[in-house]
């Protein structure tokens, strides 16, 4: 019997999700943090992955709980050797959590005592009974099956698919992958950029001493933007990338995971799904429903894992744009107007038939501001 009698491909998963959850949970109960998941984050997602990349080293019987095993129940097929696209799904998942490491470290997420502001924006605005609801249930409970789920991409591939060599779609998604990852490494450094600008600049007009001074050529390539007093007092990133997109790391994140998804389901062996109903079916009042849903289940599953995701990110940002907004009403208001929260099409519809109103709303986003959108310049000495 597996634990909990789940299927036995995810009998150690969900044996190591339910340890952790109830980890998290604790922890952050005793510590009044609740920011242990976010600082589990970067590394879950690649530790599922790696189960699958490599079911075929793992023994077939498991020692004691949570070591990691493979169950003969899988098969001769799927333990014998490894699948190539799995492999490949693997190594993209480490340069992955490289680059989200590198990003959470150097924002001090790392450090027990740090919490993510917008838990304490939360605790503020709700009864503490409710705050503590939704640390089990959403903060620990779901999101810890979120980051389980993101390893079934590669579930599929090692599990229900043949390991057969790679193909042109294994290829072509992993250099778009990589092409994603480039682009969110940009802008979470764009943001790295601004911040320390931001912060060095505000601590100078304050007198504060103990703050170094902003050095650019300390910051990446692509990242050495001109950083103006205006974008600091206005507050919050609206060049490079961000000028295109509110949240381009977010876009680009979740676009990740989506090309994850897609490796197994663009093979050349895909999953065995359904083909979609003929017209003559569709047409067919007593046929249509029940070939729809035949479709639809099974497809609508294997995309689960990212549509959760892109779930996840829109709420979550509705609700950090909501925070945003509040501090600083009109700039980001106006930008609201002028970017698209995660596509470019808005801004550059925009920026090619402008508007009525886009000679103020770029004033407010792009122009020299202090406040309420006047221009009062002011160096940075």
């Amino acid at each position: 019997m597996t634990f909990l009698d789940v299927p036995s491909a995810f009998d150690w998963p969900v044996q190591f999700c339910v340890t952790i959850t109830a980890l998290c949970y604790v922890v952050s109960v005793i510590t009044s943090n609740v920011s242990q998941v976010d600082r589990l984050w970067t590394f879950l997602p690649t530790i599922y992955t790696a189960y699958y990349a490599f079911l075929p080293l793992l023994p077939t019987e498991q020692p004691f709980f949570l070591a990691p095993y493979a169950p003969k129940s899988l098969g001769h097929s799927v333990l014998k050797d490894f699948s190539p696209r799995a492999v490949l799904m693997f190594a993209l998942a480490v340069i992955w959590m490289f680059r989200l490491s590198y990003n959470t470290y150097r924002r001090g997420l790392f450090s027990l005592k740090d919490e993510d502001y917008r838990w304490a924006v939360l605790r503020s605005q709700i009864p503490a009974w409710f705050f503590h609801f939704t640390n089990l249930t959403f903060i620990a409970i779901i999101q810890n099956i979120l980051l389980l789920l993101l390893g079934a991409p590669t579930f599929i591939a090692s599990v229900l698919q043949p390991h057969t060599e790679l193909s042109t779609s294994d290829y072509t998604l992993a250099f778009i992958a990589l092409g994603i990852l480039t682009f969110e490494f940009t802008a979470d450094n764009q943001q790295y950029a601004f911040q320390t600008y931001k912060h060095a600049y505000l601590s100078h007009t304050k007198g504060v001493k103990n703050v170094a001074p902003y050095e650019e050529k300390k910051q990446w390539p692509l990242a050495r933007l001109e950083w103006t007093p205006s974008d600091a007092r206005r507050g919050f990133v609206t060049k490079g990338l961000w000028r295109f997109s509110r949240h381009p790391n977010f876009a680009c994140e979740q676009s990740f995971w989506w090309a994850m998804t897609l490796f197994p389901l663009l093979a050349s062996s895909p999953p065995d799904l359904p083909s979609f109903p003929s017209f003559r079916v569709l047409a067919d009042p007593n046929t249509r429903n029940e070939a729809l849903l035949a479709y639809l289940k099974p497809t609508t599953l294997l995309l689960l894992p990212a549509l959760a995701l892109s779930l996840l990110f829109y709420s979550s940002t509705r609700y950090t744009e909501a925070i945003t907004r509040k501090k600083y009403p009109a700039a980001y208001s106006a930008y609201q107007k002028r970017v698209g929260m995660f596509s470019p099409t808005k801004a550059i519809i925009t920026e090619l038939f402008g508007g009525k109103e886009k000679e103020k709303t770029d004033k407010l986003v792009w122009g020299e501001f202090y406040g309420d959108g006047t221009s009062k310049p002011t160096k940075f000495e």
